[in-house]
């Protein structure tokens, strides 16, 4: 087995000579055997060992005996140690989570410290092939999505060092084989033979049927993993070179948005994966246990039909919004209901608006510029003050050449204002409520043509 395992270590550069490991030890076969091994090698690659050892307090004076016996083997072996007892049931309660979950962020956080503190190169870990088939069994069976699909990584950043796993090229029983040869007698946790667990049941109803078909499934499915891992990292890279080009966010309010056409121009391998990382933005990499591949496959129906300002809920009161050639992600709660926003626009004079731009009006002896931020009209034509406000039901404006007036929300319709942007959009009218000025979209009066010296101004930044 040394040879299998120095191999692997090797071949993925998961030791380098004068470095110290931490080894994370439960007292069971695997961290047990991982804990011998690597003192058996400790000379030879010049390396400093010492074993880490945590009692969740979760199975009462046998957790407890676990760390005492631990401690005694090491110092039989002459192998530094520092043990730890934590409370789960205490972290648990206080952040309303699992048992595993609370159990894995306390063993964790006491591994980080023991990492700055003897400031260590490695954290080794004694996952073994079989872990990995479980792992990649269990992923197959309730994931949808392939950049879910991966396995035990056999190494990882963590803590200024990394976290290593030499054993995912050998098997259990070959550990367990292991100890036998060198008389060691490891500590059994009876937990593990129940097949509640959803783990255990894998590896003791499934996995041995798998084995019989393939012996060597264990380096089957590790291959696998780090074929699926090494595509993956690639495909995330070029998703994020996808993300920063196509998609646009913005912080307050939190949204996302792009334009389709330019989106499925992209491979659908990227596209999910930026959907994925759009996700991840809005929900700052807390995903919701209640979204699935099914919300996925929603979007991607969303983007192939022709419909448009079609809308999809999405956990948390997030929203898709199709809004023409534009898909919008955003908030329901802090989208507001119409702002009835409405203030006096003096002249000279200026007014800040709900979305942090603001009017400008001045009196201007020339025009001076003209674009769709700008409005300029005679003072002669106007019932001053100016209002500025949003939208209302019923309102309508005309233009010179047009027969009648219209809805603003035929307007908004057809220059495709998405609908979660309609009731913010300022309007500008006069004193007597014509509208002037739908801001960037349309205006009643023409450009001026005739000389004066009181013309308006208004400018919108």
């Amino acid at each position: 087995m040394k040879d299998v395992v120095t191999d692997f270590i090797e071949k993925h550069q998961l030791l380098l000579p004068g470095k110290t490991v931490l080894v994370a030890v439960s007292g069971g076969p695997d961290s047990m055997a991982l804990l011998h091994f690597l003192k058996s090698i400790q000379m030879e690659w010049n390396i400093r060992v010492i074993a880490l050892s945590v009692d969740h307090q979760l199975r009462g004076e046998e957790s407890r005996a676990d760390l005492n016996f631990v401690e005694r083997i090491c110092q039989e072996w002459s192998i530094e140690f520092v043990g730890t007892s934590v409370d789960v049931e205490g972290h648990k309660k206080n952040n309303q989570i699992g048992t595993q979950r609370a159990a894995r962020e306390l063993r964790y956080r006491f591994f980080a410290e023991q990492m700055k503190y003897f400031q260590a190169d490695y954290l080794a870990f004694g996952h073994h092939g079989d872990d990995q088939a479980e792992t990649m069994l269990m992923k197959l069976v309730r994931s949808g999505d392939s950049s879910s699909f991966s396995g035990i990584p056999v190494k990882r950043e963590f803590a200024g060092g990394k976290i290593i796993r030499p054993f995912l090229c050998v098997t259990k029983g070959e550990l367990e084989n292991y100890c036998e040869a060198h008389g060691i007698v490891p500590r059994m946790d009876p937990s593990n033979e129940s097949v509640d667990y959803t783990r255990n049941f894998y590896r003791i109803k499934v996995l041995p049927l798998l084995k019989s078909k393939n012996g060597n499934l264990h380096k089957t499915i590790q291959h696998l993993s780090e074929s699926l891992e090494a595509d993956e990292e690639f495909l995330q890279l070029e998703a994020k070179k996808m993300f920063k080009e196509v998609v646009h966010t913005e912080e307050n309010p939190l949204r996302a948005s792009f334009k389709i056409d330019d989106f499925v121009s992209r491979a659908s391998a990227l596209q999910r994966r930026v959907y994925h990382l759009i996700l991840n933005y809005l929900y700052y990499n807390d995903l919701p246990k209640d979204l699935s591949y099914v919300h996925e496959e929603q979007l991607l129906s969303l983007l192939a039909k022709n419909k448009r300002n079609v809308q999809i809920d999405f956990p948390r009161h997030l929203k898709v919004e199709k809004a023409y050639n534009k898909l919008i992600f955003y908030f329901q709660e802090l989208e507001k209901n119409p702002l009835n926003f409405h203030e006096v626009l003096n002249v000279p004079g200026e007014v800040l608006l709900p979305n942090g731009k603001k009017i400008i009006a001045t009196y201007q002896h020339e025009i001076t510029r003209m674009d769709n931020h700008t409005y300029i009209c005679l003072e002669s034509e106007l019932v001053l003050p100016l209002h500025i406000r949003t939208r209302r039901d019923g309102d309508r404006m005309s233009w010179k050449g047009l027969n009648g007036s219209k809805k603003l929300k035929d307007i908004f319709i057809d220059a495709k204002i998405p609908l979660q942007d309609r009731n913010s959009w300022p309007v500008v009218t006069d004193n007597n409520g014509d509208i002037l000025w739908l801001v960037g979209l349309k205006k009643r009066d023409p450009i001026p043509n005739q000389k004066s010296s009181s013309y308006i101004q208004l400018y919108y930044e």
